[in-house]
């Protein structure tokens, strides 16, 4: 089973005005359904980290629809771009230099911030509709396993969220490699 864009294109919308006003949503990703905001929100990433019980420092990821949603957020020379647009989309997240606009609260304590190049359509889909890249974390509390399907996560987080987006996580899926763009050293695969 390859993961569907399974959300309508209404779906889709309403999550994404819900990420515009400030929600906290979950929706699926390549192998498990992931918590998302507007990552230039801090009051929803603030809501999204209690939600998991993740402590600030540790950062979080970002997932755009595309490399052009990265401008002005990323320092990247001609052949870090070149090597990002050849790997779009893939289940890879790399580590990129931040500019002075990812907030903090994004990067945790690092000058770097975490950027997926989601293989997955309808993150992509979703990221696109918001018009900036959103925020991916798995969707579970800490030390909790991560919900697979719309109903694990609505039974363990559906209180506390906005909205959970309809869709299917490739069930053959791992978690994505990890690479740092500027030092090439894989960080895991």
């Amino acid at each position: 089973m390859t993961p569907q864009t399974t959300a309508s294109g209404q779906h889709l919308l309403s999550a994404a005005h819900i990420i515009r006003a400030g929600g906290v949503i979950a929706y699926p990703t390549e192998t498990v359904y992931g918590l998302g905001c507007d990552p230039f929100d801090e009051d929803a990433v603030r809501r999204l980290l209690a939600i998991k019980q993740r402590p600030v420092e540790k950062g979080l990821i970002l997932v755009a629809s595309d490399l052009a949603q990265l401008d002005g957020l990323v320092h990247l020379d001609d052949a870090q771009r070149e090597r990002l647009r050849q790997a779009w989309p893939a289940p890879v997240t790399y580590l990129l230099d931040a500019t002075e606009r990812v907030p903090a609260w994004i990067r945790g304590v690092h000058p770097k911030v975490a950027v997926r190049v989601s293989a997955h359509p309808l993150a992509r889909a979703l990221a696109a509709a918001v018009g900036t890249p959103i925020v991916s974390t798995s969707a579970n509390r800490a030390g909790r396993p991560p919900g697979r399907n719309r109903f694990q996560v609505g039974k363990a987080l559906g209180g506390d969220l906005d909205f959970i987006v309809t869709g299917d996580c490739d069930p053959r899926g791992k978690p994505s490699t990890i690479i740092d763009l500027q030092s090439g050293r894989t960080l895991r695969d």
